[in-house]
């Protein structure tokens, strides 16, 4: 006797039961997975189809500030529900078939200045059998929920919280430290990096460090800057530990669970761009490490860039990948930089799959420095940006554009591989956001071919005496302002659009000088507390900018400015400056950004093709010029490339073999993040956060799902 429903529910045994299966319906890690793959198995939406994509549901956050706030998280989706954060750091739970909040998690600040600041990247789910949790950071502290209610749980850390200016071996209670990505669970352990200042003045360390999931505990810490004892010591002066910060993790990590390893990039040290107090090689900074995940033992490292001065750190998790080299198969770890190389190791041993040349860069004219005489380059793969500017890259869009940028060109000091700052203008290319930027590589485990976007927009840099030795005399408000919030708001206090920071020409219109007492002590937002400066200081510089922006200049200087505290560095600089031309486009030719498809087997490129474009442009018979962009691909077994990304706002699907542009859809905010795909009751979904607010674009709240009609 036949029993059709009983084959029926053999079938959905197999297909929606196995775990194995809803673990490739699931985007269950940041990123895809613990290799930081980006890539699903998932095929329902194909090349075939993918032009009949349309959107499933829409959700908006409510919480988003004007040309202020973005969403940068890649959300989880387990089980049928959707878990990210919101423009205010809010964590959340959406029903992942309509877009329904389920819950909704505001963290409470216990003093000022925990108020959250910055943007979230993602958030961390983990279980063992009822006990479900999503682990997150909003401003200074790890937080532990209850994934099905959203509630904290008490017996984490205190009350669900851990501090992370806790157990770093010094006071840091003044300091901005927080983690804009989502740590990396290996067994019961959440092995986290941070954020932490970049700027002159006190920097918090930035140690790697792994927390009992369960209970909060501090297992583990690995010294980034080592101390005595350790490996790494020896290339710092004597008691760097003490007072240097940074050489933090802050892109994310990758696990090969099988080999208990996760591969750590750092971060640069503070101050970024002058290191006369750190003279040397400076490790673990800029580096790749490979630490036991269970210890944090240091297994290998290798470091991209020797005692960096131009933050080139690398700005996202590595990527693992099995590849073929001379007949053999080779477990590989690869990490992209934003100076536009793309590095190959092998995951045990660290040894580089393609050759390494040390080469001879420029010397530094600043005083007390000592750039390292030589930094290492791949040979393969090619990079993925021009290297140099010269005067035949300069934009030639417009007779205009060309000329308002050679105006510029011919004063500044001419363009080098590792050319140094300086005062008289360096040109970064490609510039303090890369290259390859944070939103990371995907790969295709099956052929070993990598697909990373890439920008090529040229920055200045000025570094400028922080106090001036001619001229008038300087406020003791002006002094603290040049060292301390120049960079981000610039020397006349214009702001910079392209990055929200925005104007502080009128600020004494809106606030009052308390106000801004207080803020300085809290951060808000994108801006960190500067809480490490004393009452008098910050008086001092709510003084300059009320004054500044009424009209009322105070000249005298006050003796308020003590150089200790704000570091002690002869040097701050002007602030990170896109080049553009008179119409605000990029400096140099385009492109301007790139998708890229590189066969880590051999090293050698598939394709490459332009990443969105401006309209206006395009209307005038410019081809596709690719535009700056932020976030990164998803690659799926449908032989897809999704990624949105661009500075116009649009979602695309692109052919995995040739590149191809297929579909493109306009989103309500720019799609600065990195998608997640995930199959629900049968159907596959596209989500993106749509958080705005870079390159120039508006703020929003927004994520949107995409399928299949129904």
């Amino acid at each position: 006797m036949e029993r059709p429903w009983l084959a029926s529910a053999i079938i959905f045994l197999i297909l929606f039961i196995s775990p194995a299966k809803a673990a490739d319906r699931d985007w269950p890690v940041y990123l895809g997975d613990s290799s930081k793959s980006h890539f699903s198995s998932l095929k329902q939406i194909n090349q075939g189809n993918v032009q009949h994509l349309q959107a499933a549901w829409e959700y908006h956050a409510g919480d988003a500030r004007p040309n202020r706030s973005q969403i940068q998280c890649n959300p989880l989706i387990v089980d049928g529900v959707l878990y990210g954060t919101t423009p205010g750091l809010k964590a959340i739970a959406l029903d992942a078939e309509t877009g329904k909040e389920l819950w909704r998690f505001v963290p409470e600040a216990e003093d000022a200045v925990n108020l959250p600041a910055g943007v979230n990247r993602g958030v961390v789910y983990w279980a063992d059998g009822n006990d479900r949790r999503i682990l997150y950071v909003a401003g200074h502290y790890l937080h532990a929920l209850d994934a099905q209610t959203g509630l904290a749980i008490p017996s984490f850390g205190t009350n669900g919280m851990v501090n992370l200016k806790d157990g770093l071996g010094r006071d840091v209670s003044k300091l901005y430290i927080t983690a804009t990505s989502p740590g990396t669970v290996f067994h019961d352990l959440l092995i986290l990096g941070s954020r932490v200042s970049e700027g002159p003045g006190p920097v918090a360390p930035g140690h790697v460090r792994a927390y009992n999931i369960r209970t909060g505990h501090l297992e583990w810490i690995f010294h980034t800057v080592p101390q005595p004892g350790e490996f790494g010591y020896d290339t710092w002066p004597p008691d760097a530990w003490k007072f240097i910060g940074g050489a933090n993790s802050w892109p994310g990590m990758a696990l090969d669970e099988k080999r208990g390893i996760v591969y750590v990039p750092t971060g640069s040290c503070g101050f970024d761009f002058w290191g006369g107090n750190r003279l040397g090689q400076d490790l673990f900074a800029n580096c790749l490490l490979a630490l036991d995940a269970a210890t944090g033992k240091r297994l290998w490292h290798f470091q991209f860039v020797h005692h960096d001065l131009l933050d080139r750190d690398p700005p996202a998790p590595p990527t693992l990948v099995t590849v073929r080299q001379n007949g053999k198969s080779v477990d590989a770890v690869v990490q992209v930089t934003k100076s536009g190389h793309v590095w190959v190791f092998n995951r045990e041993t660290g040894e580089s799959l393609f050759p390494i040349a040390e080469k001879a860069v420029p010397r530094s004219d600043l005083q007390g420095e000592m750039a390292w005489p030589t930094q290492p380059f791949p040979t393969k793969p090619a990079p993925l940006v021009r290297q140099l500017f010269t005067a035949d890259e300069i934009t030639d869009i417009s007779s205009e554009s060309h000329r308002s940028v050679l105006e510029n060109f011919v004063r500044l000091r001419p363009h080098a591989v590792f050319m140094p700052p300086s005062r008289e203008g360096t040109i970064v290319f490609p510039g303090f956001d890369g290259g390859a930027e944070w939103g990371g590589a995907a790969v295709d485990p099956k052929s070993g071919i990598l697909y990373v976007n890439a920008n090529e927009m040229p920055w200045v840099h000025t570094m400028i005496d922080a106090q001036p030795k001619d001229g008038p005399a300087l406020s003791s408000g002006q002094l603290i302002y040049r060292q301390v919030c120049a960079a981000c708001h610039g020397l006349n206090r214009s702001g910079d659009a392209a990055r929200a920071f925005p104007s502080l020409a009128d600020v004494g219109r809106k606030f009052r000088p308390d106000d801004i007492i207080q803020l300085l002590g809290t951060g808000k937002g994108m801006m960190p507390s500067f809480a490490f400066l004393s009452e008098p200081q910050r008086q001092a510089v709510a003084d300059f900018l009320v004054g500044e922006s009424l009209g009322v200049h105070d000249g005298g200087r006050q003796d308020v400015v003590d150089t200790d505290v704000l570091g002690g560095e002869p040097y701050t600089h002007t602030g990170y400056l896109r080049w553009v031309d008179s119409h605000g486009y990029p400096a140099v030719k385009p492109p301007w950004g790139t998708l890229n498809a590189i066969d880590l087997n051999t090293g050698e490129y598939v394709w490459r093709t332009t990443l969105g474009e401006f309209p206006e442009l395009t209307a005038h018979g410019i081809p596709p010029t690719g535009t700056e962009n932020y976030g990164g691909p998803v690659v799926t077994a449908g032989g897809l490339i999704f990624i949105a990304a661009s500075g116009d706002e649009m979602m695309h699907a692109f052919d995995q073999k040739t590149g191809r542009l297929l579909w493109q859809a306009k989103l309500p905010f720019g799609g600065y993040a990195t998608p997640s795909t995930y199959m629900l009751k049968g159907r596959q979904y596209v989500v993106i956060a749509c958080g705005g607010g870079k390159v120039r674009t508006k703020s929003g709240d927004a994520y949107v799902a995409f399928a299949l009609p129904k």
